[in-house]
């Protein structure tokens, strides 16, 4: 039997319509055992999620409306092309992890006798789009490759994850290197559901030590953990109290709490993520977002303020939509000299 044009147009639509029940079905499924407080929501989220499938059978698609004449060529290659760069985004970039290095020579009055590398990640945001086994083993491998002297995880590890979050973490165990981890505000019951014991089992059971409100003593340095600026903790008025005859790195989720840094003897570095560095790099919609996200203009990258300076990892998840283009997830070597 030879199809016609219009037998094969009835084929996409209908594998269309097949894959529109299936996402439902497995967004549905994947709801049922999410951690949230707005489950339909969840649900939403879930659904964009998996009915980003179609995209692929919309690419072959508009190859096929283009060729057969359904489609105008400049319809078909406007479709074709929209599809492709969603399809990149959404099932390519997420998983294309990238380390960068950056050195930074703390302030000490002299250079340190031995530099220190520190692997710094943030937003895995493991849940509804992000943070499952796939990315995890290929972002503890990259770490391990990297053979860093410490990891620091600046929060924001979920975005209204299973019940299972002990075990989705397992990959965190093979990591070659202390573990070092702050809560983001994601973390947090407010604007995340309340899953605090549910972490902080996960995080105890897969070897990350949380350092919110505690200092960690390095050779060259002290690490402290300062908890979210939008969860109301992040208060460092104590800082000036504690010994200064080394300089302090600072953790803490969103960089704008840079500004609440006193001033010191030594000037610090906080290590933050929050931002995403956008996650979806689009002509002035992005910037325009990011004034939500960071009132003090961070984005990525390293910044100067008046008491500390911020470092701002991108992170590696996602949150809001399920895709990251043109801001690849990244693990940042801080290398302190």
């Amino acid at each position: 039997m030879i199809l016609t044009t219009d037998s094969m147009i009835y084929v996409f639509y209908g594998s269309f319509v097949l894959i529109a029940f299936w996402a439902i079905a497995q967004a549905w499924h994947s709801q049922s055992h999410t951690e949230t407080i707005h489950p339909f929501k969840a649900f939403v989220h879930l659904l964009a999620f998996y009915l980003s499938y179609l995209l692929w059978p919309l690419a072959v698609f508009s190859l096929y409306a283009g060729w057969s004449g359904y489609y105008s060529l400049h319809e078909a290659g406007f479709v074709f092309l929209l599809s492709i760069i969603l399809l990149y985004a959404r099932f390519v970039e997420p998983h294309c992890v990238q380390v960068k290095t950056t050195r930074y020579q703390l302030d000490a009055g002299s250079r340190i006798q031995k530099p220190v590398k520190i692997a710094l990640v943030a937003d895995l945001h493991i849940g509804l789009f992000s943070g499952h086994e796939r990315q995890l083993k290929i972002i503890v491998e990259k770490i391990n490759q990297q053979q860093p002297d410490l990891v620091v995880v600046a929060g924001d590890w979920t975005y209204e994850p299973e019940d299972t979050l002990a075990d989705e973490l397992a990959p965190l165990k093979k990591i070659q290197a202390p573990v070092y981890s702050v809560y983001g505000n994601h973390d947090e019951q407010y604007p995340g559901p309340p899953i605090q014991a549910l972490l902080s089992h996960a995080l105890s059971v897969n070897d990350v030590i949380d350092i919110e409100g505690q200092i960690v003593e390095f050779e060259e340095f002290r690490l402290i953990g300062v908890g979210d600026l939008w969860a109301g903790k992040a208060d460092m008025r104590y800082l000036p109290d504690l010994p200064q005859d080394k300089p302090w790195v600072i953790l803490s989720h969103n960089p704008d709490t840079v500004d609440m840094v006193p001033k010191l003897p030594n000037r610090p570095l906080m290590l933050s993520g929050h931002t995403h560095g956008g996650q979806v790099e689009l002509p002035w919609l992005t910037d325009y977002v990011m004034k939500k996200v960071s009132i003090l203009g961070h984005k990525r990258g390293l910044y100067n303020h008046e008491h500390a300076d911020v470092f701002v990892t991108v992170g590696t998840g996602m949150v809001g939509v399920p895709f990251r283009f043109r801001v690849p997830p990244t693990i940042d070597i801080i290398e302190l000299v």
